[in-house]
């Protein structure tokens, strides 16, 4: 199967996948990283067919939907690529990438798993993480948990360990200071930087208009 039909084909199987999936992490989630990930690429020397196939697979299961099984995303995008008969070694590069490229696993302080194409995959998730977007999928990701907006009583963790960070139940507006003002400082890749730090400047501006609304300021 030639490449182009291989990134169509995966596009397809993940769209079909997620039609029923949380806003912040659907399609469309999908199809941002994968665009995110060609714009990066191109200032970078990596295997396009193996960032493309990431990119679209990378969200294919995320954890926090399988009560934090970690393997399941993994294990679909395996079996995927192995009966469209992709190459062994891409096949295990993708899923490398897929197991090491959230946040939460930059949490752990253990070896891990590193390539070019995870790091512009990586950076291509992160950015749509943060900026005005990222705002927008932090909150609806909020109030699928049901979880408050703001509580000046619960002050964010600073010093979170991964199984502290999955098991989080914290406010919407805690999850800026555990993550999302975070980001910027974690890119890989030129590009990603360059993006990031506008859209970083932007929470700030939220944050600042958010705090001044909550205290009833003029």
């Amino acid at each position: 199967m030639e490449r182009i039909s291989i990134i169509e084909h995966t596009k397809t199987f993940v769209k079909n996948a997620l039609k029923d999936a949380e806003g912040g992490h659907d399609w469309f989630h999908t199809l941002r990283v994968f665009n995110n990930a060609l714009l990066i690429s191109e200032n970078e020397n990596v295997d396009i067919e193996i960032v493309s196939l990431a990119a679209l697979l990378h969200d294919i299961a995320d954890s926090k939907f399988h009560d934090g099984d970690e393997t399941v995303g993994p294990t679909i995008a395996r079996k995927f690529l192995f009966k469209q008969n992709v190459d062994s070694l891409i096949i295990e590069h993708v899923v490398a990438i897929i197991e090491n490229m959230s946040f939460k696993n930059s949490l752990d302080s253990e070896d891990k798993f590193t390539s070019l194409e995870l790091q512009v995959v990586q950076d291509a998730d992160r950015l749509d993480a943060i900026g005005a977007i990222g705002i927008a999928r932090c909150f609806n990701y909020g109030g699928f948990k049901n979880r408050a907006l703001y509580n000046p009583e619960i002050v964010p963790n600073l010093n979170m360990s991964k199984t502290e960070y999955k098991a989080s139940k914290a406010p919407t507006i805690n999850h800026f200071y555990e993550k999302l003002l975070l980001i910027k400082d974690q890119m890989n890749t030129k590009t990603g930087k360059r993006i990031a730090e506008k859209r970083h400047e932007f929470m700030e501006d939220y944050l600042k208009q958010f705090y001044a609304e909550w205290n009833g300021e003029k």
